[in-house]
């Protein structure tokens, strides 16, 4: 009987089968279940470069993301930022009201050059046929809508450029809340300005990225470093130009032997950069080349900027790398006297820098003589090169986060009206806002990003003038004039 009793104890009653069975069938929906969500989640394009390939213009090695979590984790993550992160309502739709009894200022002079941009457009307007025509050379799309952001990715962008982009498209809308109108627009992230106007002629294509050049339709933004580049450890540029201002102050301008310093990466494709390391001789030619290590400079503490130490020569050399680089804002916040080398290139702002104004122009094709020259110009001339390098800080001084929103406020404004449609985002767009950005971060990103943030603005954005090509051309012929001084000079190697 003991044994009948313990066989019978173990059976399960006739009852229980049917929830046995339900139990089973859960069990194994919960397990199809997980394995869609994981799945899905592989398939989603994320700002923090989930599942996106590097550009194929510019390939680059795939980024190391959520390497501390399991797949599980991830999966979740990225349903959780792209899905559960962003109201249904925008919190900044509400038009500010501005006292209208005070004056609006004027917008910077180089501001004009927004409508030198975008007028190839100005008599075709901007269809669907020349934004998907554009969208096979972008990273990105950005569509606004309401005020609210939405973006359609493509391809990954190197480190933390699209997220940085992004957010601060984010804080722009939330500067100006009500007033962005809205826009449809193609981004691409890297340094080379890819629409020729000669080949794309009949039909120019409107891509934005960070620079341009006058053989090109590329439209220059504002780029990411503004509000932080964590790679590099260079904090928002409302933090690094105060502490670049305070450290520029300890040149001494009545030292006997000031040299031209340059420091930076020869290796990046430069041929410039490779050829000034030949420059590298204080007695013979002034001038001070360092190679540069991004990558051990990032390690230093991101309280201080690392940037200040570096203006305490009298001149600094700006010299391009395999394209537009990042770095001019920077040697000309120093008030040092800038020696830029003939760049090819331009951001939105270097447009209102003129030769021996701002800074002193140095010849490509006999770049350690040029380097010499300047440097004994300045020499005998310590008066005016200092005031030279001063106007160049001081320019930079008036490029503030105002004007840096301003100018995009204005750009998207103005490319806004040349739109022949009415913008909305495609299916696979996602909307991403402050919470689901900062969702996407890692640590290290989020204390770069969360100094960033940004309030409605007390004040209208400044007032833009209207375009005028004439003045746009006095502008250029007056910076080839200065250039040709330059040339002159050095050719009767008078350096007074």
């Amino acid at each position: 009987m003991g044994l009948l009793s313990s066989r019978t104890s173990i059976r399960s009653p006739s009852y229980l089968l049917p929830v046995l069975v339900l139990l089973s069938i859960f069990s194994l929906s919960a397990v199809f279940f997980l394995y869609k969500v994981d799945d899905f989640a592989t398939r989603i394009k994320t700002l923090a470069g989930d599942n996106l390939d590097p550009t194929p213009w510019h390939l680059f090695p795939p980024k190391e993301l959520h390497k501390d979590t399991s797949p599980r984790s991830r999966a979740y993550k990225v349903l959780h930022c792209s899905y559960l992160s962003c109201s249904s309502l925008s919190q900044w739709q509400t038009p500010l009201r501005f006292d209208s009894s005070k004056p609006v200022e004027n917008c910077p002079q180089f501001f004009r050059w927004i409508h030198h941009d975008l007028e190839p457009w100005a008599k075709t307007g901007i269809n669907m046929t020349h934004i998907m025509e554009a969208k096979k050379l972008a990273a990105f799309r950005v569509v606004i809508v309401g005020g609210r952001l939405f973006v359609d990715l493509y391809y990954d962008c190197v480190q933390s450029r699209a997220m940085f982009t992004i957010w601060g498209l984010l804080q722009m809308l939330k500067r100006y809340p009500g007033m962005v109108p809205d826009v449809d627009i193609m981004f691409d992230c890297m340094d080379k300005p890819v629409i020729d106007r000669t080949t794309n002629g009949p039909l120019p294509l409107p891509l934005f990225r960070y620079c341009t050049n006058q053989r090109s339709f590329d439209i220059p933004f504002p780029d990411w470093s503004f509000w932080g580049w964590p790679e590099t450890n260079l904090r928002p540029w409302s933090e690094e130009f105060p502490d670049i201002k305070v450290g520029s102050h300890a040149k001494n301008w009545s030292q006997k032997f000031p040299l031209a310093y340059w420091k930076g990466n020869p290796d990046v494709a430069s041929p410039l950069r490779v050829e000034l390391l030949k420059c590298n001789d204080t007695e013979r030619w002034g001038a001070q080349i360092m190679r540069q290590n991004w990558t051990e400079e990032a390690k230093d503490g991101f309280e201080k900027s690392k940037l200040s130490n570096q203006c305490k020569n009298r001149y600094k050399i700006y010299a391009e790398g395999f394209a537009w680089s990042v770095s001019l804002k920077y040697i000309l916040s120093c008030n040092s006297l800038a020696l830029i080398i003939a760049p090819q290139y331009e951001d939105f702002f270097t447009r209102g820098l003129i030769p021996k104004k701002n800074y002193w122009p140095v010849s490509p094709t006999n770049l350690c003589p040029s380097i010499k020259f300047a440097v004994d110009w300045g020499n005998s001339n310590p008066s005016e090169a200092e005031t030279m390098g001063q106007r160049g800080q001081d320019f930079m001084e008036s490029l503030s986060m105002d004007r840096v929103y301003d100018y995009m406020f204005h750009l998207i404004a103005e490319y806004s009206k040349l739109q022949d449609l009415a913008p909305s985002p495609p299916s696979s767009a996602l909307e991403v806002c402050v919470d689901s950005l900062l969702c996407l971060a890692d640590a290290n990103q989020r204390k770069f990003l969360e100094r960033t943030y940004t309030f409605p603005s007390p004040t209208p954005p400044c007032k833009l003038e209207p375009p005028n090509q004439s003045v746009i051309k006095s502008w250029m012929n007056e910076k080839e004039e200065a250039i040709n001084e330059v040339r002159n000079m050095e050719s009767q190697k008078n350096p007074v």
